[in-house]
């Protein structure tokens, strides 16, 4: 339906009335920007899903002796095995079968487990899940919450002890940290299990409990950082200072002037953070014998299980991307002068 001259008038007066962090996100150039956000998300997927598949033809071994292994494979068994599973195509035909399956949901057979490959990951996916998830509810609390009192006490003895205690956590590597939580918390005083998953979500969450502590100290520490970098940015700008000096109570001034503007960098950080627990989760997992994906991803790659191998990084790679996409567009929104800044480019 066409638009008339006189309504095109009024929104244009409603958009500019509202400003960047009013009707502004909404705009034409807001419409453009997560669209190109969009478009930037597919068109990394696209690269990222030709980097994995074709990456496996630059790995030595053959998943066809793997298949046939503890025989002596007659060609005929090694033409069988090789055309079931699709292994006679040329590569680029193989390449467009294997993302026509994924955007269905069906990344092949496993090599190793004979079976689908969505079934063999979605069954260690949830511990994984939850693993991540308790561990960046633990990074969320504990390094805002340090970056907060360290940038509102900065140069006093708070600020000193806790950029000390964030410096020491930061020189603890996760399987260092893995090896001491189990020392400690789970052979000496017997509080927490050593491995092992449990059964039910109650018993789950008893068992990750250390692990997740494993996986959150390297970045429980970046966050920490970069929280209190931004607020002590924040705190020296000079609306802060106004807002003090209207006589504003300290907490509404942290509240609204300061933290919520010191979110953007936050928000970035955030973002890789996916990447980097679902990463770092490898080394917990093998250490707490926990059966994620991250293990699964480890014996796949030594076991030449490429189907597998190539799910769990598309897996994560699109988890990163996705992420980081909605954290760009959601970042005007929660700091309107992001989106101010992007219409005067």
């Amino acid at each position: 339906m066409a638009l008339d001259s006189s309504t095109v008038a009024v929104a244009a007066q409603r958009a500019a009335a509202a400003g960047p962090g009013g009707g502004g996100r909404f705009s034409a150039a807001g419409v453009r920007r997560v669209a190109g956000k969009l478009g930037g998300l597919l068109l990394t997927l696209f690269l990222a899903s030709l980097l994995v598949f074709f990456s496996r033809f630059l790995v030595p071994g053959d998943p066809v002796t793997f298949l046939l292994r503890g025989r002596k494979p007659s060609p005929e068994a090694i033409a069988q095995v090789t055309a079931q599973f699709g292994l006679d195509l040329p590569p680029w035909q193989q390449y467009l079968n294997w993302v026509a399956g994924a955007l269905h949901g069906d990344f092949g057979r496993s090599l190793q487990y004979r079976q689908d490959v969505a079934t063999v990951v979605g069954e260690r996916l949830p511990v994984t899940l939850m693993l991540v998830v308790m561990s960046g509810l633990l990074i969320a609390i504990v390094g805002l919450t340090a970056g907060i009192v360290a940038a509102l006490n900065k140069g006093r003895a708070l600020d000193r002890v806790t950029l000390v205690g964030l410096t020491v956590l930061s020189a603890i590597p996760s399987f260092v940290g893995s090896i001491v939580l189990i020392s400690v918390f789970a052979v000496q005083s017997g509080w927490f299990p050593t491995f092992g998953t449990g059964e039910g979500f109650g018993d789950t969450v008893y068992h990750l409990v250390l692990p997740s502590i494993a996986l959150a100290i390297v970045f429980v520490v970046l966050v920490g950082k970069v929280t209190r970098s931004s607020m002590v940015e924040q705190l020296g700008r000079e609306h802060v200072e106004v807002a003090t000096s209207r006589g504003l109570k300290r907490g509404t001034v942290i509240r609204r002037h300061v933290f919520r503007n010191a979110l953007g960098p936050i928000l970035t950080v955030s973002g890789v953070l996916v990447a980097g627990l679902l990463v770092a989760s490898t080394i917990v997992e093998a250490a707490f014998g926990l059966a994620g994906i991250g293990s699964l991803l480890v014996q796949s790659v030594d076991r030449l299980d490429f189907p597998v191998v190539q799910a769990i990084v598309m897996l994560v790679v699109t988890a990163f991307v996705v992420v980081n996409a909605i954290i760009d567009i959601l970042e005007p929104v929660i700091d309107p002068r992001s989106a101010a800044g992007a219409a005067a480019r």
